[in-house]
């Protein structure tokens, strides 16, 4: 159990960090969804989808790359990392060059003419976020989670205090401020630039971190290996076309609400859509710093003996724990929908469908390591190309007839797709011993129970809570019933606790 326990404790530290980070940021969407409307905080989620394609266009698989060549050639880590550093670094100042020359055009082209500021903003974040993606994996690889994750706090801390100054203090100062610093907040405040701010905090959040990450940068030997970079590139490129598919199946759907709805409830549909994508957060929470720990564990794990029990071992509790998130959510709408304004609940229909997708998403990436580790990076590519088709035609197929309903229910049919996809060809490559019948039957106890949740949900509150509360626990014993397993890992943890 000890690599289970390390693998548990790294997650819980990235965890920290993404957790505060997410919640505080989500604890950011009731103010976004009073403060802007529906349209205007369809600009910030537009916005943050192209920022995550431009990421995985301008990191092109390097972090994976590290790691694996990290592995590999343990003897040549410096090197490993001084070359994806300096590959990244110049593939992003190139970025932030080309943004900053063509902004006008490019501001055409994205409808937003009159906010040419936005795409200077968005391209320096994009372009700083990619080169400090290389130190942040080095970190991982080095397991150093703690440096990780205070420093990414530390940027969250600034963006988040930069928000809530301009857009709560500085608004409450105009309006109710003493004369006396009414003229400082003239001159660092304009309420025109509105949704502009949260994309200023955010790049003066990414210029905290670089500098917080320049110590590890220093100590690289500051040499590209040529022969080196273009191994890592063949094992990378094919990393990039599946992040790039992933990205589609995603994130497309938004700027395709955007598109193929009508121009006059298209960005107000977009905004509701993006804020109750923001309430299956905390799957998608648990899932990155799961990916963070998991990744590196990965690799180091499986030259060693029994690995592949192991992995399936975790996929077990990987999927326990997403299920456990699921209920806990949908048990308690009634509380997480206020974490967003009453304009948006219309869309709250979405949110288990996003969830179980999300889910799903985890578990293929659960099972994509196969490909990573056998160096066929060609599958992960393929599969995500295959997924992208199938969230394009469905989005296309049920736009137009259920609006983002529809965009929900092909993202879940694509996350369902991809798994059943790695599982199937991962069985002729990387055989890992997963048991579906364990994982078919809790995903079964987990949807009886949503199911019973759905008609107490009617009963008064004093009521329903307990009743709901005592659901969340059938799950538990019904889980420790399914997977004799969880039990033995519960008492270890509880006597190392001891």
């Amino acid at each position: 159990m000890n690599p289970i326990r390390q693998l548990a404790g790294q997650t819980a530290i990235y965890g920290l960090s993404n957790i505060i980070g997410r919640v505080i940021n989500f604890l950011l969407v009731p103010l976004y969804t009073r403060v802007f409307l529906p349209g205007e905080y369809g600009v910030v989620t537009e916005m943050y989808v192209y920022v995550a394609f431009l990421l995985i266009v301008l990191t092109y698989g390097m972090e994976t790359a590290l790691f694996r060549f990290s592995e590999s050639r343990p003897e040549h880590k410096d090197a490993v990392f001084s070359t994806a550093l300096l590959s990244v670094l110049a593939t992003s100042s190139l970025f932030i060059f080309f943004v900053i020359a063509f902004r006008q055009p490019i501001a055409g082209l994205m409808q937003y003419p009159d906010n040419v500021e936005y795409i200077v903003l968005l391209g320096s974040i994009v372009g700083l976020d990619a080169l400090a993606a290389i130190p942040y994996a080095r970190l991982r690889a080095q397991n150093r989670p703690w440096r990780f994750a205070i420093t990414r706090l530390t940027g969250i801390a600034v963006n988040i205090g930069l928000v809530l100054f301009f857009l709560l203090l500085c608004p409450w100062l105009t309006n109710h401020g003493p004369e006396s610093i009414r003229p400082f907040v003239e001159r660092v405040y304009s309420p025109d630039i509105g949704v502009g701010y949260v994309f200023i905090a955010n790049l003066a959040a990414t210029l905290i971190t670089l500098l917080m990450l320049v110590p590890v940068m220093r100590n690289a030997p500051w040499t590209l290996d040529r022969v080196l970079w273009k191994n890592m590139l063949i094992y990378a490129l094919p990393l990039l076309v599946a992040g790039m598919a992933g990205w589609v199946n995603e994130a497309l759907d938004k700027l395709l609400l955007k598109y193929i709805l009508p121009e006059s409830i298209a960005l107000e549909q977009v905004g509701i859509y993006g804020a109750v994508y923001k309430l299956a957060m905390m799957m998608t929470i648990f899932i990155q710093a799961f990916r963070f720990s998991a990744e590196p564990f990965f690799f180091a794990q499986a030259s060693k003996e029994n690995a592949r029990e192991l992995f399936a071992k975790v996929m077990n509790y990987f999927v326990v724990a997403c299920l456990l998130i699921f209920l806990g959510i949908m048990l308690f709408m009634d509380i997480v929908k206020h974490f967003i304004g009453p304009g948006f609940h219309e869309g709250l229909a979405v949110v288990p469908i996003l969830l179980l997708a999300n889910m799903f998403l985890g578990i293929y990436w659960n099972l994509s390591i196969w490909y990573k580790l056998t160096s066929k990076t060609l599958y992960g590519a393929g599969f995500a190309i295959a997924g992208a088709l199938i969230t394009i035609l469905l989005n296309i197929w049920w736009i137009p007839h259920f609006g983002y309903h529809g965009s929900a229910w092909a993202t879940l049919v694509c996350y369902f797709t991809l798994a059943v996809l790695s599982f199937l060809f991962g069985r002729k490559h990387y055989k890992i011993p997963y048991s579906l019948m364990k994982i078919f039957l809790l995903i079964t106890i987990a949807m009886g129970v949503y199911f019973v949740s759905t008609i107490t949900s009617q009963l008064i509150p004093a009521l329903m809570y307990p009743i709901h509360l005592a659901l969340l626990l059938v799950f538990l014993l019904g889980a420790l019933l399914a997977d004799p397993s969880l039990r033995t890992m519960i008492q270890t943890f509880r006597a190392r606790g001891r």
